[in-house]
């Protein structure tokens, strides 16, 4: 079965929010703050609740920019992911505080700053600051 997903770009002052979402400390792999959907909402909405979630921020969901796919064959684990910019509705104040404990890290990092931590998707720092339409991020293997 394939999970849907979204994400957030969350940029403030020239930096996006992105976060570790592997329990524990197990990983220094990095990404967008989302999560899986739920069913009869929409994806801004699953999107705004999952960022309320595990961070505490309140956002507007913009645009797509981004769709990408993972896959764990040895799991057998598929996830297509959705990716919108989003505006923060008031100033950011991170609480991390993800029901379900996977997400237990955060920070906002600049392009530069992105580029030097280990991130999924790989086409994420340059898909963020362009200002083309959505783009596809072909199907990558997800090592944790």
């Amino acid at each position: 079965m394939i999970r849907l997903a979204v994400r957030a770009a969350i940029l403030d002052a020239g930096r996006v929010l992105v976060v570790n979402a592997y329990p524990g400390h197990g990983s220094d792999l990095w990404c967008l703050p989302g999560g899986g959907v739920d069913p009869h909402a929409s994806l801004p909405e699953n999107l705004a609740r999952e960022v309320a979630e595990e961070t505490g921020l309140a956002i507007v969901v913009g645009a797509p920019f981004l769709i990408n796919e993972f896959h764990d064959p040895e799991r057998g684990f598929h996830q297509v992911e959705v990716h919108f910019r989003a505006t923060l509705t008031a100033p950011a104040r991170l609480t991390l505080a993800d029901p379900e404990g996977i997400v237990n890290r955060a920070r906002w990092v600049t392009r530069k700053e992105l580029a030097t931590l280990r991130h999924k998707p790989d086409s994420l720092a340059a898909a963020i600051w362009s200002t083309d339409a959505a783009g596809y991020d072909a199907l990558e293997r997800i090592v944790p």
